[in-house]
């Protein structure tokens, strides 16, 4: 029997299972308060699912205001779209936009790897679609439990397989992301999707229900069972004890129909006949109706069954719930609800009108003519609960702070600081990720300039003018555990230096904070000075934060993961004929670090391989030096000074020459002072870059010209890397430790052994 309105008003004493929801007794209160009467079973299940932790951002959302404290412009200008919207948008000139962010797939993806990958990728695509822009690029921010551990070999090659299948059938490149492997991670591994999407201004979309009168559409796949319960604790059975046994949790995509629908959409925005949109993600049919509805100026009527289903057997609370992908609602004015349809009949992607916009206030929804939801759609959208959870800074944070690794054993010998390179080289961490890589195709379109490897993957704007965007993401989780504060604006920098190393102005930020139980006072401390230390960085850079995402409860047992504050940086380049690359190319060219270079050594790879240790204080951040080094490196990059430029960062000076090296298998002498510490210390706003013969004075005197502190190391050329009067190694031998390590445990790629798709 069907739960009615009616029925909640002539029964208040039914037995709800809120609790089984995820609701606590105090939100199932309000929820009565709200509506004054019991929620019928679908108003229950909205709720329940638009005030997870998931969709409501219930214990972030305090810490995230202070992000809209920062002012919402770029150093090229007012952003278009920020904060609350599908993704932010920012204007890079030339009369174009680009929008970008990142969210997370993280619990999907360790229940089903492949597919939790896959439609982790298609969500957020259709994000980026949700704004009027062609998507056109994607990257992957990941992070595992140890190279060899099973939980890794499960999960690890499902991951990497359906994030290419999915995006490489899309036909986007993905040009960049990391790959990390910690113990904190096992059991719990993190899956970051970013998308890029480039429009022209007058093209940008929000999402909105406006005038009365207008015609409410779903179009794209037809709605399944899959995905219920994918952001909160819902099940079929929870409704209906003799239906269909526990559908999947996890979404099942199709990147075929996804690509119908893009070009259906873009289409469709083309024609002018959009109103307002929005993608169907998580929360489903339930977050797009509430979401439109309340960001309207009127209410919303809605008939549910006549939306189009894959499964006759679903009940009502199911279709609301369902997280069935490639799916998005209009709003369409009458006079172009023909031209709209025409439209989608054209791209085959099913359309059906299931509602319309109303003159009142409220969000209703009939179910074969019986009314079974009638509520305040920004309750359920907007006005969910807020917790201001409790914080408090770990009793064991002081110890880990005062267990330093600048105390521990170092290597003093040419032979041991030999041995020592070689051990970070093949380190997890830092040997070859073509294992990966090599899954995503890079290239599809013609427009990737750069990608992976290189330290921001570069997409072309404009054939013409050459106007291209640079992107990249960072965070090292370990540098975030000593300290919180510091680590997210660590990882705020190398993300901001590696677009500038390619010669973009970076612009602004997207961030994916990855975090673990926020009922737990360290955690919630861990979160709270994560935001403050981004924020306060994003002011003195004067760079705004548009957008991202919040994953909580990413914990094994009783075991959170390392906070790891994902940060992407996106950046404009005018020429993107004159990017730099990271690779040294010629023989005989000048070799220079720029930045001061302290001994630092907590929380850094070699700590991590040589010592399995983690203890100390992170690198100092240097904000005013990082602008400098950027204005430095854009400016040489424009003046066309530079070979090559390289951040330094994990590694440190070490791991810089070496990829260097084996970019283009040449190698490199230099001369070092204190030579463990120059080449092992990981210090912030530092770069190596080359130089030719015949420019460097110039640079040299540019450098001084923007306060930057230099120092010449050596000279590219040789097939050895050689540091005079230490060692010397050859890049055949660099290569050999580097290329082995992740094949040797994972075997092939699942492109080489296994059919597309995988299952």
């Amino acid at each position: 029997m069907t739960d009615t309105v009616e029925k909640a008003l002539a029964n208040a004493d039914v037995d709800q299972p809120w609790a089984e929801l995820g609701l606590k007794a105090d939100e199932y209160e309000r929820i009565r308060e709200i509506l004054g009467r019991r929620p019928t079973s679908a108003e229950l299940a909205m709720y329940s699912v638009m005030w997870s932790e998931h969709c409501s951002y219930k214990s972030s959302k305090v810490h995230l205001k202070k992000f809209g404290e920062l002012p919402q412009e770029t150093p090229l200008g007012k952003t278009l779209a920020g904060i609350g919207e599908n993704a932010g948008v920012i204007d890079i000139g030339q009369g174009y936009a680009v929008t970008f962010k990142v969210e997370s797939h993280n619990h999907p993806s360790y229940v089903e790897p492949y597919q939790g990958a896959a439609t982790g990728v298609g969500g957020i695509v259709r994000d980026i679609l949700a704004m009027g822009a062609r998507p056109v690029a994607v990257m992957d921010p990941l992070r595992f439990g140890p190279l060899t551990a099973d939980d890794t070999r499960r999960v690890m090659p499902g991951i990497v397989a359906g994030i290419g299948g999915y995006g490489n059938c899309l036909g986007l490149p993905n040009i960049g992301g990391e790959v990390v492997f910690d113990r904190s991670y096992v059991g719990n591994p993190l899956v970051n999707a970013l998308c890029v999407g480039v429009l022209r201004h007058e093209d940008l979309h929000l999402a909105h229900a406006s005038g009365v009168g207008n015609k409410v559409v779903l179009y794209g796949a037809r709605t399944g069972g899959d995905g219920i319960g994918g952001v909160s604790v819902l099940a079929s059975e929870t409704f209906e004890a003799g239906g269909p046994a526990k559908r999947p949790s996890v979404q099942v995509g199709d990147p075929f129909m996804e690509k119908l629908l893009i070009e259906c959409t873009l289409e469709l925005f083309g024609a002018r006949v959009v109103g307002g949109i929005q993608d169907l993600g998580g929360a489903g049919l339930s977050c797009a109706t509430s979401e439109l509805a309340s960001a309207g100026d009127g209410g919303m009527h809605v008939e549910l069954d006549t939306v189009p289903l894959r499964d006759s057997t679903l009940s009502p609370e199911e279709i609301l719930m369902s997280e069935s992908q490639e799916r998005m609602m209009a709003v369409v004015e009458p006079g172009n609800l023909d031209a709209f349809m025409g439209i989608c009949a054209k791209w085959e992607v099913e359309a059906v009108v299931v509602g319309e916009v109303t003159d009142g206030d409220r969000l209703v929804i009939d179910w074969h003519g019986e009314r079974i939801v009638d509520v305040p759609p920004r309750s359920v959208a907007h006005d969910g609960p807020t917790y201001d959870r409790p914080f408090a800074r770990p009793a064991t944070q002081d110890a880990l702070q005062a267990d330093v690794a600048e105390a521990l054993p170092r290597p003093v010998t040419g032979d041991e600081l030999h041995e020592t390179l070689l051990r970070l080289v093949g380190s997890p961490n830092l040997a070859d990720k073509s294992w990966v890589s090599d899954q995503y195709d890079r290239y599809v379109q013609g427009n990737t300039v750069l990608a992976q490897p290189e330290d921001a993957g570069i997409i072309r704007v404009d054939d013409e003018s050459h106007l291209g965007v640079a992107v990249s993401t960072d965070c090292n989780g370990r540098f975030a555990q000593l300290d919180p504060y510091a680590g997210a604006q660590l990882a705020l920098t190398e993300a901001y230096r590696n677009v500038a190393v390619t010669g973009a102005l970076p612009l602004a930020v997207t961030d994916c904070l990855n975090f673990g139980s926020p009922e737990d006072p360290a955690v919630m401390w861990q979160f709270e000075q994560a935001t403050h230390g981004l924020k306060d960085a994003c002011a003195e850079l004067g760079i705004p934060v548009t957008g991202g995402n919040v994953s909580f409860y990413n914990q094994t047992g009783e075991t959170n993961i390392l906070p790891t504050p994902v940060v992407g940086v996106l950046g404009v380049i005018d020429d993107v004929r004159i990017r730099v690359t990271q690779g040294f190319s010629r023989a005989g060219e000048h070799v220079l670090v720029l930045g001061e270079t302290r001994e630092e050594l907590s929380g850094s790879t070699w700590a991590d391989v040589v010592h399995d240790h983690l203890g100390g204080l992170p690198p100092v951040v240097d904000l005013a030096a990082e602008q400098a080094l950027a204005a430095l490196l854009r400016e040489a990059a424009r003046r066309e000074f530079l070979s090559a430029a390289h951040d330094l960062s994990d590694g440190g000076l070490a791991m810089s020459l070496v990829e260097g090296c084996l970019r283009h298998d040449v190698g490199v002498h230099v001369e070092l002072d204190d030579p463990f510490v120059e080449l092992f210390s990981e210090s912030s706003a530092r770069a190596l870059v080359v130089v030719a013969e015949e420019r460097h004075d110039d640079f040299v005197a540019l450098a001084e010209e923007h306060g930057v502190e230099l120092a010449s190391i050596g000279r590219t050329g040789g097939d050895m890397l050689e540091v005079a009067g230490q060692f010397s190694v050859s890049v055949v031998e660099l290569r050999a430790d580097w290329s082995a390590t992740l094949p040797a445990v994972l075997g092939p790629t699942l492109t080489q052994s296994l059919p597309w798709p995988a299952a």
